[in-house]
Parts: structure tokens; C-alpha cells; sequence
């Protein structure tokens, strides 16, 4: 009979954050697949565990999923960790489980630990329906083109990101995004955990000093763009003005209209709607 593929949450920081059941599964299992055997063996280490591991990360994932698969088909059961949290989620695991159940392979999860879970329970922010993201691409362009396509989704967004872009993504979500609350929760379990909450522009304020931007972390976004009836108002009385403005610098009119928005805390879209108002009120 074939083996058992288990995917085994391990804890995204502090080793107590780990179930009895995965520590008897870990220890249990034939193999345990890595994503960085060094990492897990300090995991394994701290509780005494001896079954031998295998790297399986992103760079090897295709090819060791297919010798994986073969020692399932002989019988051997394998656990599948990553670095921290949930094996599968932004981490390697799919093509594995793929296989696996392409061949009739058993795949058991054992739940546990999720940054991702984790930061948007404590963030404060709406929990009813949320739209994990993963990570935004690193290139600014790329980044908005993205944000843009998730602007609509109505539930709150969560993603991971990396400290050195963090904040450029806060302000590329306030440009596209408009202003919205938010929180970057990091360290998570650790030591320095924190969940710094405000509202985008204050964020990307806030994490704009490398110091301020360290550790692990994850952006959560409410759904609700922030347009009180007196900031409406005020808004929509200064777009024209503030796009004048940019264009007598020099600027062309949608680069123009781009910075009204950014300064406004709207979005695009919402700042040519508003645009298009006023002039038509003034005709």
C-alpha cells in the first residue's frame, strides 16, 4: 500500500507554538521534506526528534515532488514542513499534494500555526471575508498593476511583504487603493511583535526609516476606502486646482491627475470621477 503524505504546521516564531499531534507525526514519519533542513533541524533539535530530513524548497520543488512521490508509492509516509507556518501557503507543498492525489496517495493536513491567520485575527480589521494575496511584486509598476486588479474585491486584503519594500508598497496601495486602515503586523510571536495600525498614509510614513522596517511581515488592508462627507467635499473642491497646479510644473495631465490622487488619499478612478464633477458643476 502506498504511504501517508502529511503537511505539518510548525510555528512561525516562538517553538512553543507547536501541537502534540505534530510533534508525534514528525516524529513518527520516515521522512521529513524541508524547505531548509538547517532551519527545521533547530525545530526537530529543541524536542528531540531524530527522523531524517531531505531539502524541499522552491529551487528543487519539481524534481524532488517526483522522487517524493516515489517513495510515497513504496510505502513510506514523509511530512512536509516549511520554514515557518503552513507548508503549501506562499511556501513550497503544491506540487507534492498534486502528485499525490493524482496517484491515490492519502495526504493528511495537521494544522497549526499561519502568519497570515495569525496577524488578521489580532489586526482589529473586518475578519468576515478577507483576500489573501500572497506577496506583491517587487517592481513598483508590476505592484500597482496588481493592487489595481484587487481594488474592487470587497473584503479585506492581506498580504506578505518583505521590510525593505514595505514601504514603497504602503504608498503604492494609498495611490491605488486610496486611503484605507490598515496594519502591518511583524515579528509575530516573537520577541518585538508589533501590529502598527493607522491608515495607509500614516504607515508609509511611519515605515519609511529602515529602522522602523525590520522582521517579518504582514500587510493587512480593510475593504473601506476612508471619504467622510466633509473630506468628499474638500476633495472634490481641490482636484481641479491640485491638477492645474502639477501641470504648470511641467507634468502631463495623467501624471498630473496620478499626484492629485496621491495627495488627496484617493484613488485614480476616484479622483477622474471627481475631476470630471467639477468641471461639469462649473459648466
Amino acid at each position: 500500500m502506498s504511504g501517508v503524505l502529511y503537511l505539518v504546521s510548525t510555528p512561525i516564531g516562538n517553538l512553543e507554538d507547536i501541537t502534540a499531534r505534530a510533534l508525534r507525526v514528525l516524529a513518527e514519519v520516515d521522512l521529513i521534506a524541508c524547505e531548509d533542513t538547517r532551519h527545521t533541524q533547530k525545530l526537530l533539535n529543541h524536542y528531540g526528534i531524530k527522523t531524517k530530513t531531505i531539502s524541499y524548497h522552491e529551487h528543487n520543488e519539481r524534481e524532488r515532488a517526483t522522487e517524493l512521490l516515489g517513495r510515497l508509492r513504496e510505502g513510506a509516509s514523509i511530512a512536509v514542513v516549511s520554514d515557518a507556518g503552513t507548508p503549501g501557503i506562499n511556501d513550497p507543498g503544491f506540487r507534492l499534494v498534486e502528485l499525490a492525489h493524482e496517484n491515490k496517495v492519502r495526504v493528511i493536513p495537521v494544522p497549526g500555526p499561519s502568519a497570515l491567520i495569525a496577524a488578521l485575527v489580532a489586526s482589529g480589521l473586518p475578519t468576515d471575508e478577507f483576500f489573501f494575496a500572497g506577496f506583491l511584486p517587487p517592481r513598483s509598476n508590476a505592484r500597482r498593476a496588481r493592487l489595481e486588479k484587487l481594488r474592487r474585491i470587497p473584503a479585506t486584503l492581506v498580504f506578505y511583504e518583505a521590510p525593505h519594500r514595505i514601504a514603497a508598497t504602503l504608498r503604492d496601495a494609498l495611490e491605488v487603493l486610496g486611503e484605507r486602515e490598515a496594519v502591518v503586523a511583524r515579528e509575530l510571536t516573537k520577541l518585538y511583535e508589533e501590529f502598527a495600525r493607522g491608515r495607509l498614509s500614516e504607515l508609509a510614513e511611519r515605515f519609511s526609516s529602515a529602522e522602523a522596517a525590520r522582521g517579518e511581515m504582514v500587510l493587512i488592508i480593510d475593504r473601506a476606502v476612508i471619504e467622510g462627507e466633509a473630506a468628499e467635499e474638500s476633495s472634490v473642491a481641490s482636484v481641479a486646482a491640485l491638477v492645474a497646479s502639477f501641470e504648470s510644473e511641467g507634468l502631463d495631465h495623467r501624471t498630473a491627475l496620478k499626484q492629485a490622487a496621491r495627495n488627496l488619499g484617493l484613488s485614480r478612478d476616484e479622483a477622474y470621477r471627481r475631476l470630471v464633477r467639477e468641471r461639469k458643476n462649473e459648466g
